[in-house]
C-alpha cells in the first residue's frame, strides 16, 4: 500500500514539473516575439538591398521612380538601377553605360524615367528606315533562327510595300523544311504578291538566282528572299547562308538590305544570334517580331550599341497590317511603361 502511495506522488510531481516547463517556454517565446516586433531590423554590414518589388501592372519606369523616391542616391542605389535594366533584357554592358549617362545628368527632383527614355533613344538612333532604291530592282534578304517569326514578317512587309504602290515578289529559298513553301505562299496570297519557289530539296542558291531573273523579267520593284531558319551555332548552315547572299549579289549586283528577324521574347540569346548573323552576312537591320503582350525587346539596345545594327521594323500582332516602321521614342516609352 505504501509503495502505491509513493508511486502516485511521484507521477503527480512529474506532471507538475512538465506543466511548469511548458508554461515557462510559452512565456519565453512570447517575450521574444515582443522584442522582435518592437526592435527595428538592422541589415547586416555590406548586405545588398533588393530592387523594389514589381507591383501588379507596374512597368520599368514606375519601379525606377520608386527606387529614386525620397532618397539620396548612393553607389548601391545606382547598382540597383543597373539590375532593373538587366532584368529588362538590355544586357549588362549596355545597362552599365545607361546608368553612367543617367547618373551624370541626374539632379534631385529630375524624373529618372525621363532621363532613361532619352538615353534609350540616343542608343537606338534615328536611322530606322529601309533603304530600298526606286530606280532598279531592290533585293531584300531575310534571315533568322527557326520560330523567330521570319515568314510572318516577310508576309507583312510584302503587304506594306504593296500598299505603298510597289510591285513585290517573294522567294522561298528555304527548300528543306517541310511546309516552308506552303506557309510563305499563304502569306504571299494574303499580301497579293507574286511568289517564286521550286520543289522541296532544290538548291537554295539556284532558287535565289531564278528569283532575281524572274523579278527582272516581270519588272518587279522589290524582291524579298526568305532563307532557311537555322541555328546560329551551326557553321555549315551559316556557310549556306553566305552562299545564298553571294548568288544574290552576283545575279542582282547587290543586296540592298539584310534583315535579321529577332523574337522580342528571346532575351540575351538574341545578342548571340545577332553577332553570328552579322558576321556571316553583314546584317543591315533588325525586324523585331512578337512585340506584344509582356515581351520586353530590350535586347535590341545591346544589338545597336555593340554591333551598330539599327532596328527598322516592329511586329506587334498576328494581323497582316501589324508591322510598323520603328520609332525609337515610342519604343523607349513601351519599355518603360510595359
Amino acid at each position: 500500500m505504501d509503495f502505491l502511495i509513493v508511486g502516485l506522488v511521484f507521477v503527480v510531481m512529474v506532471g507538475l514539473v512538465f506543466v511548469v516547463a511548458v508554461g515557462l517556454l510559452d512565456v519565453g517565446l512570447y517575450l521574444r516575439g515582443r522584442r522582435a516586433r518592437s526592435s527595428p531590423s538592422i541589415p547586416s554590414h555590406g548586405a545588398k538591398t533588393s530592387p523594389p518589388a514589381k507591383p501588379v501592372g507596374a512597368g520599368l519606369g514606375t519601379r525606377v521612380r520608386a527606387l529614386f523616391a525620397g532618397r539620396s542616391m548612393g553607389d548601391e542605389d545606382w547598382g540597383l538601377l543597373e539590375d532593373l535594366l538587366v532584368k529588362a533584357d538590355v544586357g549588362p554592358a549596355v545597362a552599365a553605360t545607361m546608368v553612367k549617362a543617367v547618373r551624370e545628368r541626374y539632379d534631385d527632383g529630375a524624373d529618372p524615367a525621363a532621363l532613361l527614355e532619352d538615353e534609350i533613344v540616343r542608343i537606338l538612333g534615328e536611322d530606322g528606315a529601309l533603304h530600298l532604291p526606286a530606280d532598279h530592282l531592290a533585293v531584300l534578304m531575310v534571315v533568322g533562327v527557326n520560330g523567330a517569326g521570319k515568314t510572318t514578317t516577310i508576309g507583312k512587309l510584302a503587304a506594306r510595300l504593296a500598299a505603298e504602290g510597289r510591285d513585290v515578289s517573294v522567294a522561298n529559298s528555304d527548300t528543306f523544311r517541310a511546309a516552308a513553301s506552303e506557309q510563305l505562299d499563304v502569306w504571299a496570297r494574303r499580301a497579293g504578291v507574286q511568289m517564286v519557289s521550286q520543289e522541296r530539296g532544290a538548291d537554295p542558291g539556284a532558287v535565289a538566282f531564278d528569283a532575281v531573273q524572274s523579278a527582272r523579267a516581270r519588272g518587279v520593284d522589290v524582291l524579298i528572299v526568305d532563307t532557311a531558319g537555322r541555328l546560329h551555332t551551326r557553321t555549315p548552315l551559316m556557310d549556306e547562308l553566305r552562299k545564298v547572299k553571294r548568288v544574290l549579289e552576283k545575279a542582282a549586283g547587290r543586296v540592298d538590305e539584310v534583315l535579321l528577324v529577332l523574337d522580342a521574347t528571346t532575351g540575351q540569346n538574341g545578342m548571340a544570334q545577332a553577332t553570328a548573323f552579322t558576321e556571316a552576312v553583314e546584317v543591315t537591320g533588325v525586324a523585331l517580331a512578337k512585340l506584344d503582350g509582356t515581351a520586353k525587346g530590350g535586347i535590341v539596345l545591346a544589338v545597336r550599341e555593340r554591333l551598330g545594327v539599327p532596328v527598322k521594323l516592329v511586329g506587334t500582332g498576328e494581323g497582316i497590317g501589324d508591322l510598323q516602321a520603328f520609332d525609337a521614342r515610342a519604343f523607349a516609352r513601351r519599355i518603360l511603361e510595359g
